[in-house]
């Protein structure tokens, strides 16, 4: 059942990239084809992803929440969200990228010979840190592959040469209002993540846990730095850019940097 599940997975997940890559490289005509093919896709994917994902990561008495589940869970809840988001906003563009890395998750979930990190039940008020956590990681990941393409948006048209599938991407104003909507919600995200780890977790700086949690202040301190100069000096173009690549590489060091390390390379 898993590897039916799984093929599914792979092949809609795929699918959906192309059709949507073939869109974009319309250019200007994108919008002669529709978007909901390659949504439905990709919806499909998801449901099939989640549920390799619900028996792999939930036991009856402990979470296995090994490196590469991890990995994949990030995967899927990157991809859902895109594909909600996609409903009411012009981002499915962002699928071509994350669509692949919920493949490649899911792959080395699957593949991968690792160990299981089995982890006991927890309280309710600990299980919603985590999705807290892992809800806010998913925005401001969603958020730093649309910065990467505002980047790209804003070298085009610096260099006057707007072709190809730039001009298949809303106007740039649209562009960056849709990255400081997903900032927002991201860094919202954070910071009750953080006050539920503090509450919820009896020493959040503990010795296995120090790093994550100063690197996640750290990266919360430099998103609530960009959305403060967003409203007191405007930043936009590549001044929110940088802090935007910024604080996400710090999240991802926060979140899977150690764990990588300890799973992978020192057992």
């Amino acid at each position: 059942m898993d590897t039916v599940l799984v093929t599914v997975a792979l092949l809609f997940y795929l699918g959906a990239a192309g059709l949507l890559g073939r869109r974009m490289a319309r250019g200007s005509r994108a919008g002669e084809q529709s978007k909901y093919l390659p949504l439905v896709l990709g919806f499909g994917a998801v449901l099939a992803h989640g549920v390799v994902l619900y028996g792999a990561l939930l036991g009856p008495e402990a979470l296995n929440l090994s490196f590469f589940n991890v990995l994949s869970l990030a995967g899927w809840l990157i991809a859902l969200l895109v594909l909600l988001s996609a409903l009411g906003q012009p981002v499915e563009n962002l699928a071509i990228a994350i669509f692949p890395i919920a493949t490649l998750g899911l792959l080395a979930q699957v593949l991968a010979p690792v160990n299981p990190t089995l982890v006991p039940r927890t309280p309710v008020g600990l299980e919603i840190h985590i999705l807290l956590s892992l809800a806010s990681y998913s925005l401001l990941a969603i958020a730093a592959l649309q910065a990467m393409l505002l980047a790209l948006q804003d070298r085009q048209l610096r260099n006057r040469r707007p072709g190809g599938f730039i001009r298949a991407l809303p106007p740039l104003e649209t562009m960056e209002i849709l990255l400081f909507r997903l900032i927002g919600v991201g860094y919202l995200l954070l910071t009750f993540s953080l006050i539920s780890g503090a509450h919820y977790l009896e020493n959040i700086f503990a010795q296995h846990l120090v790093h994550k949690t100063v690197l996640s202040i750290i990266a919360w301190a430099v998103f609530a730095v960009l959305l403060w100069g967003r409203l007191q000096f405007g930043w936009r173009g590549r001044t929110a850019i940088r802090w935007t690549l910024g604080g996400f590489m710090v999240l991802v060091l926060a979140y899977f940097g150690s764990k990588l390390v300890l799973e992978l390379v020192l057992r």
